[in-house]
């Protein structure tokens, strides 16, 4: 698995990367598919949005691409936001390539035996 992670605006310091490392450990623990893991730091600098602090992930996992962005005040409650979200998209198709929306026949119920009419 290929794992980058980059800062716009930004200085990635080592903390914040080990932070995020931690984090994504939570996520891929679920799904050994993972073909890449790329995360996007940035601070918003325009007048509107002073201060914001923006985290996105792009997972590639075999046969999809999810991606994930969240913002808030603070980088590290971002990060926490984005990992949350990106859990529930990867057990969302893991539970869906595995389920195939339907049930195993050996887990039905056979019919009632109809009884003879007299």
């Amino acid at each position: 698995m290929n794992l980058q992670i980059s800062g716009h605006h930004l200085e990635v310091t080592a903390s914040l990367k080990e932070y995020v490392v931690n984090k994504l450990e939570r996520v891929l623990r679920h799904f050994d598919q993972v073909i890449s893991v790329e995360v996007i730091l940035s601070v918003d600098k325009s007048k509107e949005k002073a201060g914001r602090q923006n985290a996105s992930v792009t997972v590639n996992l075999k046969g999809k691409e999810i991606f994930v962005e969240k913002c808030d005040e603070n980088m590290y409650a971002a990060i926490d936001k984005l990992i949350d979200m990106l859990d529930r998209k990867v057990m969302q198709y893991k539970d869906k390539v595995q389920d195939h929306g339907r049930e195993a026949i050996k887990h039905h119920q056979p019919p009632p035996e109809a009884e003879p009419l007299q």
